[in-house]
């Protein structure tokens, strides 16, 4: 009964991951570090791999961070090169994709050994939006959203899903390579 649950869920969700931004009204409150919204799908604004791995989100994040093997040739290229980057993530706990590639880009930084300490992780609402809006600085109209800064300046991000596969696309970011998300 959970598997068909959770099955309906992330169908339903996966085909919300891209929709457009919504204009939403200006009321200035602290951005809350983790909330709940009333609803239990679903976490908003800064938030800890921790959070993921605590129900109902381990559902999906534990099976597919302990399933991922990432190709060895492109773990090493960003073994190299990733502790250069500060890394902003924007996620949507409710999206298809970033169920997807959340876990696996977790585990692709643990493997590469960065330093967790320049990784800031956000979850928006099902609008992309956070409290105090606090997305608009990096324009996030699809989750997951995945922002290589080197020096402050933004380098290259990663979109809703790879291109090749999500360590490939990581490589080439990270070591300077050419690389454009889907929808650029």
């Amino acid at each position: 009964m959970m598997k068909i649950l959770f099955l309906s869920m992330l169908l339903i969700t996966a085909t919300n991951c891209g929709e457009s931004q919504q204009a939403e009204t200006a009321n200035i409150q602290p951005e809350p570090v983790v909330s709940q919204e009333d609803q239990s799908d679903m976490l908003i604004g800064e938030i800890e791999r921790e959070d993921l791995q605590q129900p109902p989100f381990s559902a999906w994040f534990d099976p597919m961070y302990k399933s991922y093997k990432p190709n060895k040739e492109a773990l090493e290229i960003i073994k190299e090169h990733i502790n250069d980057y500060e890394i902003k993530m924007f996620l949507g706990t409710w999206c298809g994709d970033s169920q997807r590639e959340v876990p696996k880009f977790y585990k692709l930084l643990e493997l590469a050994d960065y330093n967790m300490d320049k990784l800031n992780v956000r979850a928006v609402r099902r609008d992309k939006t956070l409290p105090n809006d606090g997305q608009k600085e990096y324009d996030i109209q699809y989750v997951p959203t995945i922002i290589f800064l080197k020096d402050g300046e933004e380098v290259g991000r990663f979109v809703e899903y790879a291109n090749d596969e999500l360590e490939e696309d990581v490589a080439k970011i990270v070591s300077g390579q050419e690389y454009k998300n889907p929808y650029q």
